[in-house]
């Protein structure tokens, strides 16, 4: 499976995380099946789910006007997934953390989350 494929997948799986009722592996169950599992796509997966708390610290530090519960939940799952590449170990450059968050959020979110998502990459990266 290629990344972008994965991160596509992970988005899915991370949407409802804000809900009560989130149950990671029933949204796994869903999103995936046995042989589209990856190690790439488990580790964002579980790594947003575990540090979610200090990656929605470390976002709401750089929204400016804006707090985390107003973004639309494409945008903030984008953020989330993101943040825990930038910061967490994932080995991929920034450039390709920031532009694929971009061109997902392009196809999933509204004319505005691209800009929106570069803006706040942008500048946690800084």
């Amino acid at each position: 499976m290629k990344r972008r494929t994965a991160r596509e997948k992970a988005l899915q799986i991370l949407f409802p995380l804000d809900g009560s009722d989130f149950d990671l592996e029933t949204s796994m169950e869903y999103i995936i099946e046995n042989k589209e599992k990856n190690e790439f796509l488990l580790n964002l997966v579980s790594g947003v789910v575990e540090n979610k708390d200090e990656i929605d610290g470390k976002i709401s530090k750089h929204l400016e006007k804006w707090s985390l519960s107003r973004l639309a939940t494409v945008e903030r799952t984008l953020l989330r997934m993101a943040t825990y590449e930038l910061y967490y170990g994932v080995d991929t450059p920034e450039s390709v953390v920031i532009n694929e968050a971009i061109e997902i959020a392009h196809k999933y979110g509204d004319d505005k989350s691209g800009k929106f998502i570069n803006g706040v990459l942008s500048k946690m990266i800084k």
